[in-house]
């Protein structure tokens, strides 16, 4: 909990992690206090790569009571909604950028029983989210290009933060702010300090040194960014 009453979390991005080993990924990221993990889902359209699907979801939601965090990077979410939710999505987080209406499918995924997040690109304005403010359990700014793991973060994405925390503040809602992209321990202080709540890591977690050491290193940044968050 920050010293604002917000609950800060730690999600490792499992797309960073050993394919081969996710189980003792999994385990780890446990042992080292991660509050959630976060699964990218790419369809080699809405971004050019591929990633998982909903049978890898069910896999590890099998392995772990952590809340999964399922980020569809897909064309099309509220045609793949239902199965991403009934493989163990605990939220659903879809971008408005993608070719759906952003309404229905926050009404679709809501009717699945997920919690349900938008996500917008570096280069989308927060006005394009700004409508759906009242209907999320999330906020996700991205802070990298999705598609691919290991880029650099965006400080373009910080103003993007201090607004969606001050306007979801302004109408009452707890919801989270989520940063995802090149989220280091040096950057997750100044995430934090914006407002942020909800931090996706990947490289820093699993490229290279102990998970568990990573994350008490990162939840160190995230604490000390959010004592000096904005009011």
């Amino acid at each position: 909990m920050s010293s604002t009453g917000r609950r800060l979390r730690l999600a490792p991005s499992l797309l960073s992690a050993d394919f081969a080993d996710l189980v003792s990924a999994i385990h780890a990221c446990e042992a080292g206090g991660a509050e959630a993990l976060h699964l990218d889902v790419m369809d080699g359209h809405f971004v050019p790569n591929l990633s998982f699907g909903p049978a890898l979801v069910a896999a590890v939601r099998a392995r772990t009571n952590l809340p999964l965090d399922i980020h569809l990077m897909i064309d099309r979410p509220a045609k793949y909604a239902a199965a991403f939710a009934r493989a163990g999505g605990s939220t659903l987080v879809f971008h408005v950028e993608s070719s759906d209406e952003p309404a229905e499918v926050v009404r679709t995924i809501r009717s699945l029983g997920a919690e349900v997040g938008a996500a917008i690109k570096p280069g989308t304005e927060f006005r394009q989210v700004e409508p759906l403010l009242d209907r999320l359990d999330q906020v996700l700014v991205m802070s990298v290009e999705p598609g691919f793991s290991g880029q650099s973060f965006l400080p373009s994405a910080l103003p993007k933060l201090r607004a969606a925390r001050a306007r979801l503040d302004s109408i009452g809602s707890d919801a989270d702010v989520s940063i995802d992209g090149g989220v280091t321990a040096e950057t997750a202080v100044a995430a934090a300090r914006e407002g942020a709540t909800f931090f996706v890591c990947g490289n820093s977690v699993f490229a290279g040194g102990d998970v568990v050491e990573n994350l008490r290193r990162l939840r160190a940044a995230v604490d000390g960014g959010a004592a000096g968050a904005v009011r």
